[in-house]
């Protein structure tokens, strides 16, 4: 019985992982192909849409662990260390990205892309902060 449970739960699991993934193409080819043409000579607007691949997958990539934490029913204390140590592995990552691209997913050096992979990861701690708050209240 208990088998029957995990295995459906890592089935749930693998889906947020996939979902989270399936966003992040969608958000990142979405504005590649229609808004940022739309908005590339407006000064902010176009700094925002140049920008915002970084800060999406910076966002989304930072957040793949979660379900690894549900997965595993770690404690809040274990959870929070394994999602900060994953969530600034994947910032540095992007940066040095950025800064020398290595997977040459970056072709030119932008300030704003860096800002970009900060505020994604700020936002991914926001996100699982409130996601571990949830979670507590829930727990008996």
């Amino acid at each position: 019985m208990e088998t029957k449970y995990f295995i459906k739960n890592k089935g749930k699991y693998i889906a947020i992982n996939l979902i989270l993934f399936a966003l992040l193409y969608f958000s990142v080819s979405l504005n590649k192909e229609y808004i940022r043409p739309l908005v590339e000579n407006k000064p902010i607007l176009g700094i925002v849409t140049g920008s915002f691949p970084n800060f999406i997958a910076s966002y989304f990539i930072s957040l793949f662990p979660i379900a690894f934490i549900l997965a595993k029913e770690l404690n809040i204390k274990k959870s929070r260390i394994l999602f900060y140590i994953v969530a600034i592995i994947v910032s540095i990552i992007l940066t040095i990205e950025e800064v020398k691209p290595f997977f040459n997913a970056s072709t030119v050096y932008d300030i704003y892309d860096i800002i970009g992979n900060g505020l994604g990861l700020i936002f991914a701690i926001l996100t699982f902060e409130l996601f571990v708050r949830r979670f507590i209240k829930q727990k008996p």
